[in-house]
């Protein structure tokens, strides 16, 4: 599921890997783990596009109790941006493509 930057902002292309992941687990019958967040925007190849706002999404899931928090890889510069007492509690999860956050979202 792509969702193209436009010309015009708007909200929803940093879904993309949660809509996917959410998809892959209805089709193969595997849970998405509970404890985990995801955010970036995906290419109809699979890669995980950078997205705005990193500061803030990874504090929200933090506030909900996540332990883990996906992230596009392009997107490891605004980790510094996160407070320590953020990053000593959840974990950062840098991903490139939909497969490695399958890798981290589906539960074993």
């Amino acid at each position: 599921m792509h969702f193209p930057a436009g010309a015009t902002l708007k909200d929803g292309p940093s879904a993309g890997v949660a809509m996917t992941v959410a998809l892959v687990s209805l089709l193969c019958d595997q849970r998405v783990r509970g404890d985990v967040a995801m955010t970036g925007e995906v290419t109809l190849r699979g890669r995980v596009l950078p997205i705005g706002g990193v500061k803030e999404k990874v504090l929200a899931a933090h506030r909900a109790g996540v332990t883990d928090v996906i992230l596009p890889i392009a997107n490891g510069r605004d980790v510094d941006d996160i407070s320590d007492e953020v990053r000593d509690v959840v974990t950062i999860h840098l991903v490139s493509t939909v497969d490695e956050a399958l890798d981290v979202a589906l539960a074993v």
